[in-house]
This record gives C-alpha cells, sequence and structure tokens, in this order.
C-alpha cells in the first residue's frame, strides 16, 4: 500500500468518524435537553441521581463539542495550514471519549482515570499541533522561520502546556459563572471538596498535561534530529 492509498484510508476513516461523533453529540444533546426540563434541582444522596446541573453541563459540553469539532477545518482553511488526516481521527477519538461518554456517559465516575487519560492523549496531540505550526510557519512565504530542533522540541513544549492551562481556566470560569462541576470539585452524591482536595483534579490535569507536553517534545526532536540527519547524508 503506497502513502496516497493511506492518504485516502485516513481521509474516509476521518470522514466516518467524524459523522460518528456529529451523531453521538448531537444525540447527547437532544436527551440532556429533555432531561433538563424534569431533572431535581438537588441531589436527594442518591449517587445514580443527576440534577440540573449536571444536565445542563451535558448541554453545554456537547454544544461546545459541535461547535469544536469544525475547528481543524476551519484553521485549516483560513491559515492553509496543513493538517495529516490521522490527527483529525485522533481528535474525533479525543472528542468522542471526552464529551460523549465523558459526560453524557459518565466515563468520568464509571471509568477509573479516564480524565487522566484524555488529557495525557490531548497534551500528545496539542504538543504534535505545535511542530505542525512550526512546520507552516517554515514553509510560510511571508514569514521564513528557521529553528533549531531544541528550541522547535521548547515551542511545542509550551504551546501543548499554554492550551492545556487555557483550558482549565475555562472550566474555572464556567462553573463559577454557570454553578457546573467540570473541575470535579464535586463528588458524585454531590459533597463539596475541601482544601487540598479540591485542587487535587486540576493540579493532577496540569502535571498530566505536563508530563504528555515533555514526551510530546522529545519525540518530536528525536524525529527531526533523525530526519536532520537523513536530509545530511542523502546530500553526500
Amino acid at each position: 500500500m503506497n502513502k496516497s492509498d493511506n492518504t485516502r484510508d485516513l481521509s474516509r476513516l476521518h470522514r466516518i468518524f467524524a459523522i460518528i461523533l456529529f451523531l453521538s453529540l448531537l444525540a447527547g444533546l437532544i436527551f440532556s435537553a429533555i432531561q433538563l426540563v424534569g431533572a431535581p434541582i438537588e441531589n436527594n444522596g442518591d449517587e445514580a441521581q443527576r440534577t440540573k446541573s449536571d444536565y445542563t453541563l451535558m448541554v453545554v459540553e456537547c454544544i461546545a463539542g459541535l461547535l469544536v469539532m469544525m475547528l481543524p477545518s476551519v484553521l485549516e482553511r483560513r491559515l492553509s495550514l496543513h493538517i495529516p488526516h490521522l490527527m483529525y481521527v485522533l481528535y474525533d477519538v479525543f472528542l468522542y471519549c471526552a464529551v460523549f461518554l465523558g459526560e453524557v456517559h459518565d466515563f468520568y465516575y464509571r471509568v477509573p482515570y479516564w480524565d487522566s487519560i484524555l488529557h495525557f492523549f490531548s497534551g500528545l496531540m496539542l504538543g504534535t499541533l505545535g511542530f505542525i505550526l512550526v512546520d507552516f510557519l517554515n514553509r510560510s512565504n511571508k514569514t521564513k522561520v528557521t529553528l533549531s530542533p531544541i528550541f522547535v522540541s521548547i515551542f511545542a513544549f509550551c504551546f501543548a502546556l499554554a492550551a492545556g492551562s487555557i483550558w482549565e481556566i475555562y472550566e474555572y470560569t464556567i462553573d463559577g459563572v454557570m454553578g457546573l462541576n467540570m473541575q470535579k470539585y464535586l463528588l458524585a452524591d454531590k459533597t463539596i471538596k475541601i482544601g487540598r482536595d479540591a485542587l487535587q483534579d486540576t493540579m493532577k490535569d496540569i502535571i498530566i498535561d505536563t508530563a504528555a507536553s515533555l514526551l510530546a517534545a522529545v519525540l518530536g526532536y528525536l524525529s527531526i534530529k533523525k530526519h536532520n540527519q537523513q536530509a545530511s547524508s542523502d546530500e553526500f
């Protein structure tokens, strides 16, 4: 199978995943909106019972998911930025796991370390996106930037870590404005965490984002070094 065949297969896979993701988020949005109407305001102590704030969070997340699933294609068109089809597929899988499985199907509470796995996955993707952005600048006719592998890796690391930090700010803001539980400062039975326990989820996410971003930066650095060495050997 040649490169063009792989590209076509990944493109087809992306379209299939995008359709599944869209239909799943739309179904989750409709379900959450319907359940929101009759849901109780407060929990009666039953961990399985969902309240209005739970369904409000699902509605917000499903709407956000439907919007951000189009973000890569918008950036690609506006900036003439080439995003590999594999990145699209991984992005769709991430949104499906984070929103539809995580929020709608409550995987964040049902599956151990679900949130940690997704944060590690997102850190790797964002680190890779940082390398793609530098490659875009290198190929730009308006801006010609040539950086050493170490500086490219540092940029990718900082970009991924900054994006992860912005996400934590977004979660904190939405929780405060809408009274939701994106940062999981409430237990499943709505008990409020206190002190250091209340910070645990946010700090864990930041630490995992840092580790994943660092791994992406190291792997990217090794890949660039290998590519440069092969290019040098081909010249001789």
